[in-house]
């Protein structure tokens, strides 16, 4: 029988089975931590490591084909580690709740918000229809959301990205659970959303005395929430301990490697040679939406407005700002995936920001985009050989001369040559970044734009790619327009910084002078947001 100075979550020497097909035999292989109720876990570690498989198991979620070959999952002292599945859906929401990453996945987008909540008390209590709504209500307002009415008629593809997740907490602490698991529930949100989100967590889990074990690959977001850090590499626990122990005293050396791969604001001041040609000039560029509903009046949104910029050959240029700030807009009207709606792109002496699309397409290899997703950016049917020489062997470029190149670009980025023969399933988060790298260059292009290009990875493949952006910059004397809504990723490699709120470039100038001294309230707000920013990660 558990106390309430028991653990509310105990792992004891679990292990989890992979396919025997595998290179692994186990994704998880004898590992022991405990939650505390108040208490916060961070679980860390590479992609691989087994982070969320330990959060399925507990769950119950696991496939079959990852089964739990030994050890205990004890919620309150109750072994659930092979509990019936009827157990377990008394257990989740109740006892045990789960956040995931991506919301919009994870939400049903047939049912309005309300409804998604609401069903979780119609399945687990007797409460009225009238009682159910006036807690759906409470519960909305708790999450700090605005307009609780709207939002609960409202379906999750009419919200934002922050508001979909405080749903997703909304349905996981309506019941008031024991134990909430946070999957990675900040990755894909911007640096302000973020901190409000980390913010709310860290209420609700004080005001309902919540275990929390919270699982992410960011040590700013660990600086910031947690109390213990357990550190897991392919499926092994290499550390556990205090935050301040593990972050600012690691003793294994994988968590070292970690821990040195974080990202930091660095106040660097990079010389731009201001007699190398402009590449790019974009002048009072804009992008403005008609929603013209068959309903309501007509609804203008200017995605960008007054946008200027420019980029010389071998400068990077990022630009920086939350969801919706207009960043990508811009990125997606420079290489003209989108039409501007006015102002001008200018590449060389070509202005493209109108150009119509027959004398368009030579120009196109002269800038080509790297984008966040790189799963989404191969086709799945084709090897990576095809991938690559597609583009050049479109202009005219020879099969054969197409590969040889291919095989060099391959070399560059770090990748073997044998990945020409393999699909892109075959290879990890990085490795396939690292091919879209490659298959931009195939095209030799003047410009290179990467759209939150290395958002999705892992502390330590983030940081060998963000390397490899400058190493290829250098070498090749590229121009790179460099998207991102990190601003400390933004420091590792850009020479000048433009940011951007609600369409407008509201600070523009040399990297080092806007980290140093940033002139606009937006900007300094930002700072403000960042995880882990007044933390000394592995000071003595």
């Amino acid at each position: 029988m558990s106390t309430s100075n028991s653990p509310v979550l105990e792992v004891r020497n679990l292990s989890i089975a992979l396919p025997s097909d595998g290179d692994r035999a186990t994704a998880v292989q004898n590992v022991s931590f405990n939650v505390a109720p108040r208490e916060i876990v961070c679980l860390v570690g590479e992609s691989g490591s087994g982070k969320s498989v330990i959060a399925q198991g507990v769950m119950g979620l696991l496939p079959k084909s990852l089964p739990v070959t030994g050890g205990q999952i004890l919620l309150q002292g109750e072994d659930i580690t092979h509990a019936p599945l009827s157990r377990l859906r008394e257990l989740r929401a109740t006892r045990m709740s789960m956040i995931f990453q991506e919301p919009m996945t994870a939400l049903n987008p047939v049912m309005t918000c309300g409804d998604q909540i609401d069903e979780v008390l119609r399945e687990h209590t007797q409460l009225s229809a009238e009682q159910r709504r006036n807690k759906v209500l409470a519960i909305i307002r708790e999450v700090l959301l605005p307009d609780p009415e709207r939002m609960m008629a409202s379906y999750p593809h009419q919200l934002s990205g922050g508001q979909r997740q405080r749903i997703m907490i909304a349905m996981a602490l309506v019941l008031e659970p024991v134990l909430l698991i946070a999957d990675e529930p900040t990755t894909a949100l911007d640096v302000t959303t973020q901190a409000q989100i980390l913010k709310l967590v860290l209420e609700l889990q004080h005001k309902h005395g919540t275990g929390v074990l919270f699982i992410t690959h960011d040590f700013g977001v660990v600086a910031e929430v947690a109390q213990r850090v357990a550190v897991l590499r392919l499926g092994d626990l290499v550390e556990v301990g205090s935050k301040h122990d593990v972050l600012q005293r690691p003793r294994h050396d994988y968590t070292r490697m970690l821990i040195g791969a974080v990202p930091t604001l660095r106040l660097v001041e990079r010389p731009v040679d201001a007699n190398a040609p402009v590449v790019l000039k974009a002048a009072k560029l804009e992008k403005t939406y008609y929603d013209r509903s068959w309903f309501g009046k007509a609804r203008t949104v200017h995605a960008a407005q007054d946008v200027n910029l420019e980029i010389r050959r071998g400068q990077t240029l990022g630009i920086v700002g939350e969801s919706g700030s207009g960043k990508s807009t811009v990125a997606r009207c420079i290489v003209r995936l989108i039409d501007p709606t006015g102002g001008s792109v200018l590449l060389g002496r070509d202005d493209i920001a109108m150009m119509p699309a027959r004398q368009l397409r030579p120009l196109r290899k002269r800038v080509q985009i790297v984008f966040q997703d790189p799963y989404r950016s191969l086709n799945p049917r084709r090897n990576i050989a095809e991938a690559m020489i597609e583009g050049p062997v479109n202009y005219g470029m020879s099969r054969e001369s197409a590969l040889v190149r291919a095989r060099e670009l391959l070399a560059l980025v770090r990748m073997d040559t044998s990945a020409m023969d393999r699909y892109p399933h075959q290879f990890s988060g990085g490795q396939r970044q690292r091919l879209c790298i490659a298959r931009a260059l195939m095209m030799e292009p003047e410009l290179l734009v990467a759209d939150e290009a290395v958002s999705a990875l892992d502390v330590s493949v983030q940081a060998q790619v963000l390397r490899l952006f400058e190493e290829i910059r250098a070498r090749l004397n590229l121009a790179m327009l460099f998207i991102t809504h990190d601003l400390r990723v933004a420091s590792q490699v850009c020479d000048h910084l433009a940011v951007m709120s609600k369409g407008r470039v509201v600070e523009y100038g040399p990297a080092h002078q806007v980290f140093s001294s940033p002139q606009h309230e937006y900007t300094r707000s930002l700072f403000a947001a960042a995880p882990g920013r007044d933390f000394a990660f592995g000071a003595a």
